[in-house]
This record gives C-alpha cells, structure tokens and sequence, in this order.
C-alpha cells in the first residue's frame, strides 16, 4: 500500500527516511516529526522559484530536470533501498502526494504517504522537535527518464476530443465551474473535462477512504473505461497527484498526470470553458 498509518510509523520511526512536505518551511523550522528533512514544492519539487520561471509554460509548479530531482533525492541520503514517508498537514494534498508520485516516477518503489499526516502522527503520540537532521547523502539517484505516465497540452488537446479517454479536473467544484479563481489568471476548466474534487479522496478525519470506497467511487467515473485511459490534472500538478494516489490506493494505477494542469492550459490561448472562460 501507497499508504503508511501513523500508529505503524510510530513503532518504525527509526527505520525510515522522514520527509515534511508541508508548503511552510517557518512550520518545518519551529517543529516537525523527529529525523524529517523538509522537501520544498517550488525549491526541490518544481521549479517555480527559478529565475524566469513562467507558468505559462509548463504550469505553476513544473517538474524539475530529472537529472536535478535525482541529485536532490541523493543528497536527501535517499537510495533504491531507503524506506521514504512523506508528510504534510492537508491530507497529502500538498504536497506529500506531488513528492510519493515524483519519487514513484523517479523508479523509487519503497514510498508511502503518512496517512492523515501530521494531524494522525500527533494524535497516535508522536512529538515535534526543531532539531534538523543530517543525513549521509548519497549518489544522485540512479534514473535515466521518468517512468510514470504524463500528457503536455498537445496531448490534452487530443485527449479531450477523444471519447475513448477521459480527462478529469480534481479541483474544487467551485474553480472547474468557472465561479471564482483565486491562483489562476482566469476562471473555467479545459472543455471536454469531468470533475471530482480531490477532497472527495478523504474521510472527515483526513485520512484516505478504505480501498474499496476508492474503487467504487472512480470505477463509477471511469465507466468501464481502463484507467491508463485517463489524465489527471488540477490547478499546477500538485493535488492531482492527490488522486493519482488515491487510484494507486484502490487498485487502479496507470493514469498518466498533466503536469502545467489549468495553470498552463488558461494562459495558453487554448479554448476554455466555464461560466467565467
């Protein structure tokens, strides 16, 4: 499973590599789970703090070189044989599921997602510590391309002209309408794209729906339809791994990520849609 309880990282602690995805690195300096690094979305995870960074090309969060992401992995003291956890304190929203699919991508099988995050973790008796670990850093991370399935905006146009795949938007209800944008230039959602909002992933507490809810929830939307057919996308890439996450959860792995996701797409020129576009 993708997926790792707190209880069962409370008694393996010492065995594994903790990552603090949370987008707050103040929160990661004034405290976070014991031996956890911070992993930084728009540092180490994209490149939205490039210079020049663009969002209209490649999104607001753009995956990093492959070469630059393995380097990092490396120094984070990761190899093929580490245990990684990662965390946040949304759900795995962000951007503990962005780094699990990135590591998943990058070949690295031995990852999983702290369910329910540092919420669960502090609730099963875990404590925070200021202290920041030093880890032994290692090789960059042996990979030569990324290995998980991904579609740019050529290949979204494409996709969603064509009624043998699907497209699917996990933003919030509200943005794929076009009723109010607050990250985006402009309101609306790519024409041709269905929606269910990555929160519907998550049970009140914030932890992942059991498997078999998953199933049955994107089985219904998929329709028959294999899930290699289907592309993921959101506002910058980041919450559709969320669902890439939760189909990985319910048996259902193989759907590809559109990486610039809506933030590409509306300042693209491309046709948009939605009571706003």
């Amino acid at each position: 499973m993708p997926l790792l309880s707190a209880a069962h990282l409370r008694e393996h602690l010492a065995s594994v590599r903790l990552l603090d995805v949370r987008q707050d690195p103040a929160g990661y300096a004034s405290g976070h789970l014991p031996g956890a690094l911070h992993a930084d979305l728009n540092r180490q995870l994209s490149t939205a703090s490039d210079p020049g960074h663009d969002p209209a090309r490649g999104g607001r969060h753009p995956l990093p070189p492959l070469d630059r992401f393995a380097a990092q992995v490396g120094a984070w003291g990761i190899g093929p044989d580490t245990e990684v956890v990662a965390y946040d304190s949304a759900g795995g929203s962000n951007a503990a599921a962005r780094l699990w699919w990135m590591l998943r991508a990058l070949g690295h099988e031995r990852v999983a997602v702290l369910d329910g995050g540092l919420p669960a973790a502090l609730t099963a008796g875990l404590t925070l510590t200021a202290e920041v670990p030093a880890p032994e850093p290692r090789d960059p991370y042996p990979a030569d391309r990324w290995r998980l399935p991904m579609a740019d905006a050529e290949a979204v146009e494409a996709i969603r002209r064509d009624g043998t795949r699907k497209l699917l938007d996990v933003r919030a209800a509200e943005r794929w309408r076009g009723d109010s944008e607050t990250l985006d230039p402009v309101a609306g959602h790519i024409p041709g794209s269905v929606n269910l909002p990555w929160a519907d992933n998550l049970q009140p507490d914030g932890r992942f729906k059991p498997p078999e809810e998953l199933r049955s929830q994107y089985g219904a939307l998929l329709a028959g339809l294999p899930v290699d057919r289907l592309t993921v996308h959101c506002g910058s890439g980041v919450t559709a791994c969320h669902t890439l996450l939760a189909l990985e959860v319910a048996g259902l792995p193989g759907a590809a990520l559109y990486v610039g996701s809506w933030s590409e797409w509306c300042r693209s020129g491309r046709p948009r849609a939605g009571r706003q576009a």
